[in-house]
Parts: structure tokens; C-alpha cells; sequence
């Protein structure tokens, strides 16, 4: 399914793909063999792709059973500063579980014995083509599909506390609301000027812009495949501004019935509500 502007109609894809995910990005980025371009040309021709109405309706995350989601860590340097982390030489990475993928609008589970469960609004990357050892960030945008609102949920204890890596305080169930569209990379003219918004409860709480990025969307891109393979399908989490629980004064950790909302410009509009595992 695609997402008009106002969330209340969508468009059946289902004479093209049963659902968006990797295999489909790949044959749609690449011009494939099945002419996946041309059918959807054909579709558009015709009038357009047939309408489904949404009201009331649950909406999945647009892209369907993610492979890798890759993070950047301390990528904005309000972030950094209001963490007391030192700007980072090279872009720090950690993974998360491909299953904390949920919803826009799932409800997003505070886990068990957890005090100090925390928001991160993060511009997405969602890989297109396999990617490996890129010769340089310029190449990166070949690989791109396109781009999606991310909520990096975070558990700060779980996370800094508890030893070993970042991974356990950031791949509990829920973690990571993905969407409402998967915007593909040809409808966001720049990447780098996208303003990324967080409320808690009406409060504002992250207002930031991807400007302030301290690697770009290219450079993180491109970076990761120097480590790993990246096939499409695979989410790259960017990094997320000041303002987060964990870098407030006040520590507002998120707590059952809190409301999140989220925003990126262009990329559309999350609200999760907080429950207990």
C-alpha cells in the first residue's frame, strides 16, 4: 500500500508486489527483468492504482520484514554534547533487532524492569541495492530506495549499564516504530534539510534539522559498507538530535500511557502510546 497526504486513503499495489520489502525495492531500483517500472507506468495510465480506504484500519510498517537496522550513534553534535560524549572521529555503529520493527502507530512497550525508557526521532535510510565496499560517499546515492520516519526507542540502563554493547538497551519488542511511508529517494530533493520534531504528552521535546548532522546521509552510507554488506531491504538509522530523556535536566523518561508523536518533513507523522510488556 502507498499513503495519500492524509492518511485516509490508500492504493492497492497488490497487481504489482503482495508487499514492499527488499526483493521488490531491489527489481524496482534495478529496472528488472519483470518490468516493475513499466508496470507501474501501465497502472498510472489507466487512472491510477485502485483506491482502498484506511479509516480504522491498523498501518503496517512500509517496508516489510527488514533484514539488517544499522545505527549511528552521537551523529548530531547537540546530541553528543548533551550526552557529555566527545564528537565522534568516525560514525559510531550499533545494531538493532529487525524485529522491534512495528507500526507508526503500534503501541510502543516499556519492558520489564525498566526505568529509563527514552524517545530518538531518526531520519531512515532504506537500501536498495546491494551494497559493498563503496568507492566513496558519492556512490552512495545509487543505493538508496528512499527514506522513512524512525523512532530509535531506547532503554538508557539496559543500554549504558547493563555491560556489553548498546545493542540490549535498543532491541527490546516495539523499538522501533518505522514509517508511515517509505518515501522514495527521488522525492526528497535534499536529505540533509529535513526537520525532525518529538513531542511527549504536547510537550516538545527534539526539534531538529538533519543540517546538523555530523556525517552525512552519504558519508554514513557509504561508511557502513566498508564493514558489512548491505543488501535491499536493510534500514540505516541516522542519529537523532538534542532534547532526548536521557539529556534533559528533568530525565523525563517515558512511563505507560505517555503519548509520543514524531514527525520528519515530507516523511509524514508517528503516534505511539506507551504500554508494559
Amino acid at each position: 500500500m502507498l499513503l495519500a497526504d492524509d492518511r485516509t486513503t490508500g492504493y492497492d499495489l497488490s497487481e504489482v508486489t503482495p508487499e514492499i520489502d527488499g526483493a521488490f525495492l531491489g527489481r524496482l531500483l534495478d529496472g528488472a527483468d519483470d518490468g516493475l517500472p513499466a508496470q507501474l507506468s501501465a497502472l498510472a495510465g489507466r487512472g491510477g492504482l485502485p483506491r482502498v480506504e484506511l479509516a480504522g484500519q491498523r498501518i503496517g510498517a512500509p517496508l516489510a520484514r527488514p533484514g539488517k537496522v544499522v545505527c549511528i550513534g552521537l551523529n548530531y553534535r547537540d546530541h553528543a554534547a548533551e550526552t557529555g560524549a566527545d564528537i565522534p572521529a568516525e560514525p559510531v555503529i550499533f545494531m538493532k533487532a529487525s524485529n522491534t520493527v512495528v507500526g507508526p502507530d503500534d503501541e510502543v512497550l516499556i519492558p520489564r524492569n525498566s526505568a529509563r525508557t527514552d524517545y530518538e526521532v531518526e531520519l531512515a535510510v532504506v537500501i536498495g541495492r546491494t551494497a559493498r565496499y563503496l568507492e566513496s560517499p558519492e556512490a552512495a546515492p545509487a543505493v538508496i530506495a528512499g527514506y522513512a520516519l524512525s523512532n530509535d526507542v531506547s532503554e538508557r540502563e539496559f543500554q549504558l549499564e547493563r555491560g556489553g554493547t548498546w545493542d540490549k538497551g535498543k532491541s527490546c519488542e516495539t523499538f522501533n516504530p518505522l514509517g508511515p511511508w517509505l518515501v522514495t529517494a527521488d522525492e526528497v530533493a535534499d536529505p540533509q534539510q529535513l526537520g525532525l520534531r518529538v513531542t511527549v504528552n504536547g510537550e516538545s521535546r527534539q526539534h531538529g534539522s538533519t543540517a546538523d548532522m555530523i556525517f552525512s546521509v552519504n558519508h554514513v552510507v557509504w561508511y557502513v559498507s566498508q564493514f558489512m554488506v548491505l543488501e535491499p531491504g536493510d534500514i540505516i538509522n541516522t542519529g537523532t538530535p538534542a532534547g532526548v530523556a536521557m539529556g534533559r535536566p528533568d530525565k523525563p523518561y517515558l512511563k505507560p500511557g505517555d503519548v509520543m508523536e514524531l514527525e520528519i518533513d515530507g516523511l509524514g507523522r508517528q503516534r505511539q502510546v506507551l504500554g508494559k510488556a
